[in-house]
């Protein structure tokens, strides 16, 4: 069974920094898409960015200031949060697929595999 497992979240003041770390195991689907999702009270579900072999991609309200990377030794995700705002505060999640991220833009379900969430918190 495949295991998602997310950490490094935290509090932190405007303009600040995280760095969120998804560890997975028992993910065997190289290069296929994974990607980090938010979601704040009372808000939809957001997808942040994702990244398989081939691209990554970000939302417009975190371009330029996230960035996804990957580590296949490690089977690892990481998100890289700069410059952070009160907006990004969410819960944070990782989630991983079967497919390329070109087949996941139709649709979140093709997330298979999704982690139990990190909270971010950007305050003053």
């Amino acid at each position: 069974q495949v295991q998602l497992v997310e950490s490094g979240g935290g509090s932190v003041q405007p303009g600040g920094s995280l760095r969120l770390s998804c560890a997975a195991s028992r993910y065997t689907y190289s290069g296929r898409c994974m990607g980090w999702f938010r979601q704040a009270p009372g808000k939809e579900r957001e997808r942040v960015a994702t990244i398989d072999r081939d691209r990554t991609t970000y939302a417009d309200s975190v371009r330029d200031r996230f960035t996804i990377s990957r580590d296949n030794a490690k089977n690892t995700l990481n998100l890289q949060m700069n410059s952070l705002t009160p907006e990004d505060t969410a819960m944070y999640y990782c989630a991983a697929s079967t497919v390329f991220c070109y087949i996941t833009d139709y649709g979140a379900g093709y997330f298979r595999y999704w982690g139990q969430g990190t909270q971010v918190t950007v305050s003053s």
